[in-house]
């Protein structure tokens, strides 16, 4: 199993001011950072929606009273690099590498600390095991890290040994690779991926800012390929918590053939707590979209409930409340507690 390589921008190179590079060193040794020369390039100015996302912040090192793993990703993982939450779906985690290291990412815990190379072929052997184990399993999501800073071949045969099981019928890869390492998706990458139909690649895009003639470009090819593009934003706040923005988002997506699926409430991961927005934010914008823009370009708003009790879909005016709590239903029927920070 191998990485691609790639152009990586460094702190000193991006015309930070100095004064602030200790404490982003600091941040750095407990969250590494990791940008790419290609998203780097898309900062128009310090503290702009991307500076936000990838240059590391100091209120990083403040949030100690959120979880490192509030998905309970580790207690879901029957064996090592695989989470099994739900009875037909597993995510399979096939790097730990990705061309950013978001600093809003659920698994900051362990994204680019696990050194440089990628999980071991007797990891992914074990990994893969177990789904052959196990026929309830229909449905397998490559992920990370980001499945993409995999090498052509190295995809390949882990592609082709899915597609050898028999009660595998969907593959879905989760990348952000069109907005962040653009360059990456190639006609070769493509020609690839279409072999092995249903196929489906969930991209990240959360600003319009990142929609560009490249990511543009790397989102056609896929199409081309006959693969089906969803997105799943991340409800930011400073960076994308503004009907306006997130109308011209998903607005956006859907003329480049990316069709909004998700737009996730931050979850609960330490070090992240000034990303956070309350409910009413994200409830005011799926307000403010419907109706307003296709409902193609709508997406779901969910939860990602801590304890690995899975997504909930939430719509305006359909929560209950009691203070800062509040009170969703999970899909197997049972009443769980929320708590609106």
């Amino acid at each position: 199993m191998n990485y691609i390589n790639y152009s990586c921008a460094t702190i000193n190179n991006l015309n930070i001011n100095k004064e602030i590079i200790s404490d982003i060193q600091a941040v750095a040794t407990r969250y590494p950072f990791l940008v790419s020369s290609s998203y780097a390039g898309l900062i128009q100015a310090p503290g702009d929606a991307v500076w936000r996302q990838c240059i590391p912040d100091v209120r990083e090192l403040e949030d100690d009273g959120q979880l490192a793993d509030p998905l309970a990703e580790v207690s879901l993982s029957p064996v090592p690099g695989l989470i099994h939450r739900y009875p037909d779906r597993v995510v399979l985690l096939v790097s730990n590498r990705c061309p950013v290291y978001c600093r809003f990412c659920m698994r900051k815990r362990h994204v680019g600390c696990g050194g440089t190379e990628p999980p071991s072929r007797e990891r992914l052997d074990q990994a893969l095991a177990y789904i052959r184990a196990t026929p309830a399993i229909r449905d397998v999501t490559l992920s990370g890290g980001d499945p993409l800073m995999l090498d052509d071949a190295t995809l390949h045969d882990i592609l082709t040994r899915l597609r050898a099981i028999s009660h595998v019928t969907v593959i879905r890869i989760g990348t952000r690779i069109p907005v962040t390492l653009p360059e990456r998706v190639t006609p070769e990458l493509c020609a690839m991926l279409r072999r092995f139909h249903p196929l489906y690649v969930n991209t990240h895009f959360n600003h319009p800012a990142e929609i560009t003639s490249a990511s543009t470009a790397a989102c056609t090819l896929l199409a081309d390929a006959g693969i089906p593009l969803g997105n799943q934003t991340v409800l930011l706040r400073g960076v994308n918590d503004d009907v306006a923005i997130m109308r011209d988002l998903m607005s956006g997506l859907l003329g480049i053939r990316v069709r909004p699926y998700y737009l996730h409430q931050m979850d609960l991961v330490r070090g992240t707590a000034h990303f956070r927005t309350p409910l009413a934010s994200g409830l005011e914008i799926i307000r403010a979209l419907r109706g307003h823009i296709s409902g193609l370009a709508v997406p779901h708003y969910v939860i990602d409930l801590p304890g690995g009790k899975g997504k909930v879909p939430i719509l305006p005016d359909t929560l209950e409340r009691d203070g800062d709590q509040v009170f969703v239903t999970t899909y197997r029927g049972e009443r769980v507690a929320y708590r609106d920070i």
